[in-house]
This record gives C-alpha cells, sequence and structure tokens, in this order.
C-alpha cells in the first residue's frame, strides 16, 4: 500500500491531541501532524510542529522528516 493511503486511513483514526495549529495522529509510518490552521504555510512548518509537539508530549527532534499532501490537508510526516 503507497505511503499516502496509509496516512488518509490513519487520519481517519481519533488523533492522540491537538495544539493550536496542528491535529497529532499515530499512524503506520509515524507520527503525523495535520496543519489544522486556516492559513497555508509558504513552506513546510516543520520547526512549529516539533515545538507543539513536545506540548502533547511527543520529542520528534530525532526522528526523519518529510511531507504530505493528502485529501485532509497538509502532513508533516515524523518517522525513524
Amino acid at each position: 500500500m503507497a505511503i499516502r493511503a496509509l496516512l488518509e486511513d490513519a487520519l481517519s483514526e481519533p488523533s492522540i491531541g491537538r495544539t493550536d495549529r496542528f491535529s497529532w495522529h499515530a499512524t503506520p509510518v509515524g507520527i503525523a501532524a495535520v496543519w489544522c490552521s486556516d492559513s497555508s504555510p509558504s513552506t513546510p512548518p516543520f520547526e512549529d510542529a516539533l515545538k507543539e509537539g513536545l506540548e502533547v508530549g511527543l520529542d520528534l527532534s530525532r526522528e526523519e522528516r518529510e511531507f504530505h499532501q493528502v485529501s485532509q490537508g497538509l502532513v508533516l510526516l515524523f518517522h525513524s
């Protein structure tokens, strides 16, 4: 199954937390931060996600990072 399909399936499940700009989800491919702010960022806001992740108990500073655009919006993916 392609990573996009895995993300979209996982994002239909309840989130594991919510911060000012992100909804947080545990997925089969890593931790997904779904952008929830009204304004679209010009570049993927990884630094914002790292700061807000700490608010929900997630230290993602050492994880690999990538971003995806799915039907639910911009997803920042953190994985090992």
